[in-house]
């Protein structure tokens, strides 16, 4: 039997597909989603076997990942719920459906991770918040999924009702990064930098920021202030974030994203 068994392959699958094959190898991986031809297109780029039916994904794999859109769930688990044994793990990826709602859905004693990733695992800096109950798995088992996870990326676990939470801080929260990148180098094309370089200016830019929040841990607010001199160029560009609302733009799209998590 392999180690992880994909059932969808759509943008997050495929990232997470690809980034674990850098820890993995290609043996440990099959995969399996409606098209044929993307079907043969993955496996011919990466060498990971496909199969046709989500049945015989999950018949030939332990860690069951279910990278598929929530309304087809319902379909999804009634294919492998005669299959899957208490020997399987579910890897669920599913925002919104709590833990107790999968194993309500497979009507049997399952085990389930709940986990919300994203799509900068495909380059090996995927974040991923993770639910999991340790009574319900063995050491080595928690090993596994850890190492999974850390294969494209980082992984913090965190209680259930802070999934929702962990969707808007990284899961749906790549798009406002674009957002700003794009914004961010539109603005200084308009004074006459080539777009190819002021995308590589300020990509590099916030890649650089981010790796110093998290290498030398202190406050992003106390590394904003070390950029910005008295009366000098950045402070005057982070006033004019704050007149026109930077932060209270985040923090409503924050609350958009939670409501939508939770139904409301």
């Amino acid at each position: 039997m392999m180690k992880f068994g994909f059932i969808g392959m759509g943008n997050m699958g495929y990232a997470m597909l690809k980034g674990a094959l850098s820890v993995f190898d290609k043996e440990d991986i099959l995969f399996t989603c409606p098209s044929q031809d993307r079907r043969d297109k993955i496996s011919q780029e990466t060498g990971v076997r496909n199969v046709e039916s989500n049945a015989e994904c999950a018949n030939n794999a332990k860690y069951i990942i279910l990278a598929v859109k929530p309304l087809v769930y319902d379909t999804v688990i009634k294919n492998i719920r005669d299959i899957v044994t208490e020997e399987h793990v579910i890897i669920s990826l599913a925002p919104g459906i709590d833990i107790a709602s999968i194993k309500d859905k497979f009507d049997k004693n399952v085990r389930v991770v709940r986990v919300m990733p994203n799509t900068p695992a495909l380059v090996g800096e995927g974040m991923t918040g993770v639910c999991m109950d340790s009574k319900e798995l063995a050491l080595g088992e928690r090993d596994m999924i850890e190492k999974f996870f850390n294969s494209f990326g980082k992984m913090v676990e965190v209680p259930e009702r802070l999934m929702s939470a962990v969707t808007c801080a990284s899961g749906s929260s790549p798009a406002y990064v674009y957002m700003f990148i794009e914004a961010l180098a539109d603005s200084v094309v308009k004074y006459g930098i080539p777009r190819k370089d002021a995308y590589k200016l300020v990509a590099q830019t916030v890649l650089g920021s981010a790796k110093m929040v998290l290498e030398t841990g202190e406050h992003p607010g106390k590394l904003k202030d070390d950029v910005c001199s008295p009366g000098g160029t950045t402070i005057r560009g982070v006033a004019a974030l704050e007149e026109f609302g930077l932060r209270n733009a985040v923090i409503k799209a924050t609350d958009e994203c939670y409501k939508a998590c939770v139904g409301k």
